[in-house]
């Protein structure tokens, strides 16, 4: 006899319902862990604006001392705030020099802009003038007019103020901003067109890029010049040179500094006075930056008129005597005598100082040259990243030719910039090199830049972000319902009870598997029995 080993119904249920149990508590929380999961990211990142589709438009007049250009900016209305976004459609250089030389004629100044501002009106659409800003933004030029005489800089103001009233736009304004302030907007309109402010993330939303360096700003305007970059923390706070800039939510230290008179246009200027302070001769003087063989006219009042040359002025001066200068285009004697314009013996040999006792902190990371850098780099057939040594040797080849060939390198020649190549690249020789102090090794981390896409890299850029706001301290966009060391800790741990939850439920499966093949062979040997 044998006993046949068979479970009883009850038990057989008890056990299923036994196994059933933490299959289901498993389920239930692995479903639990993902709604929150999804809930956590929703509320995280759904802070967007929801804004009428559609176009917005901006203008900028750029009023620089030698010139008045007009920028017209794009952008999609339901994107503001978002970075990269806004972007130039239009750009119109207005006829004649710039706003300041209308000093002794202000009522002049509307007729200049009137060719331009036509323009703009046919670029934007008629029913979105009247909710179109305009902002006029002048700088080194008009800085040096309002020194030198303060109520015509504020009759050539309210010229202009008078001209936008007829005009259909939402005119903001006309003032003079500060050098630092040209410094600050050039670095933000280099970074913004960049896109080193935000990024889109997995979940396509606009945050902080994680390791993302910022770009530094080199501007040579022609009254002026601007270095600014982003110093790091370990400077010290206690110079006007330093300024803390808070971009949607997020904190940068920026070194920033606007060394007025040393824009190109200027810069020869005093170059010219000091060659005719120390020539024998007042009226016929050698230039040893002007190209050989090339032979000009210049009056008194063109050198020593301007602000910039006051100390070096004759005291015999009169402005209409006639100055000849001769060209013999020697590349070394012009760096030797560039050099002068610099007192880079005032820093007595403090690293963190660049010329004339200014306080600067050492250069790091990438720069972006551009205006005057840029299109005396352009005239030598070089653009963005180059050595030094590739510089210097098309510096020396331009300057030791002949004027009568130049007309042949130059794909546009125009005589006042053609002979004055030759003093730009050897000037901004000795601003990059001993000025700012890039070496040979850090030179090649200068880009020399006009634009970015087909947006031009210019202070006027982030000059309207900063005015129209598009630029927050504190971004809605970004600013999180929670830290971001507390989401992260919450998305791991409901991430990981649900990967438990997932594999406990395998287990159980598998189990279950196991189980069920023991007692189907179970009851084959009792069944063949």
């Amino acid at each position: 006899m044998f006993t046949v080993l068979t479970r009883q119904p009850s038990e057989q249920a008890g056990f299923k319902a036994l196994s059933r149990t933490p299959a289901i508590i498993a389920l239930v929380v692995l479903l639990l862990s993902v709604v929150v999961l999804v809930a956590i990211t929703v509320i995280q990142f759904h802070h967007k604006e929801v804004l009428l589709p559609g176009l917005k438009y901006g203008v900028v007049l750029d009023a620089g001392s030698s010139r008045t250009t007009v920028y017209v900016y794009q952008w999609p209305a339901e994107k503001e705030n978002n970075t990269g976004v806004v972007s130039q459609t239009f750009k119109c250089s207005v006829k004649g020099s710039g706003i300041s030389s209308y000093g002794k004629n202000p009522q002049d100044v509307p007729k200049a802009f009137e060719d331009c501002m036509q323009k703009v009106k046919r670029q934007i659409p008629a029913h979105l003038h009247r909710s179109t800003c305009i902002y006029l933004g002048a700088t080194a030029g008009m800085r040096l007019l309002r020194l030198q005489n303060e109520t015509a800089a504020n009759e050539v103001l309210a010229s202009i103020q008078n001209y936008f009233k007829s005009q259909p736009f939402d005119f903001r304004g006309a003032q003079i901003i500060s050098g630092e302030e040209e410094g600050i907007y050039g670095w933000i309109t280099a970074n913004y067109l960049m896109g080193n402010f935000l990024e889109k993330n997995l979940w396509h939303m606009w945050v902080h890029p994680n390791g993302v360096e910022t770009t530094g700003a080199l501007d040579l305007g022609g009254a002026s010049t601007q270095i600014s970059f982003a110093a790091g923390e370990n400077v010290g706070l206690n110079t006007s040179h330093i300024m803390k800039v808070s971009l949607y939510g997020y904190v940068y230290t920026l070194y920033t500094h606007s060394f007025q008179c040393y824009g190109r246009n200027e810069a020869e200027k005093r170059f010219l006075a000091i060659l005719h302070q120390n020539s024998p001769t007042k009226t016929s003087i050698i230039n040893p930056c002007y190209p050989r063989n090339y032979v000009t006219t210049l009056t008194g009042g063109y050198i020593f008129d301007s602000l910039c040359t006051a100390d070096l002025r004759p005291g015999n001066y009169d402005p209409d005597d006639v100055i000849t200068f001769e060209g013999t285009g020697d590349p070394s004697l012009c760096r030797e005598k560039v050099a002068f314009l610099f007192d880079f013996q005032a820093c007595h040999d403090q690293e963190d100082c660049s010329f004339d006792g200014v306080y600067q902190p050492k250069v790091k990371g990438a720069f972006v040259a551009f205006a005057g850098f840029y299109y005396t780099a352009s005239a030598f057939n070089l653009s963005g990243s180059f050595s030094l040594n590739a510089f210097n040797s098309s510096t020396w080849d331009f300057c030791s030719e002949s004027w009568s060939q130049l007309p042949l390198l130059l794909p546009r020649f125009d005589e006042v910039y053609a002979r004055s190549y030759c003093f730009s690249a050897h000037y901004i020789y000795h601003l990059l090199v001993n000025g700012y102090r890039f070496t040979e090794e850090t030179w090649p981390q200068i880009h020399f830049k006009k634009e970015v896409g087909n947006s031009s890299i210019a202070w006027s850029l982030g000059y309207m972000l900063s005015l129209t706001n598009q630029i927050p301290a504190e971004s809605p966009l970004i600013r999180l319902p929670m830290d971001l060391p507390a989401f992260m800790g919450i998305l791991a741990f409901f991430t990981a009870v649900a990967l438990l939850c997932l594999a406990f439920l395998v287990y159980l499966y598998a189990l279950s598997r196991k189980q069920r093949h023991s007692q189907h062979a179970f009851d084959h040997t009792v069944d063949s029995e």
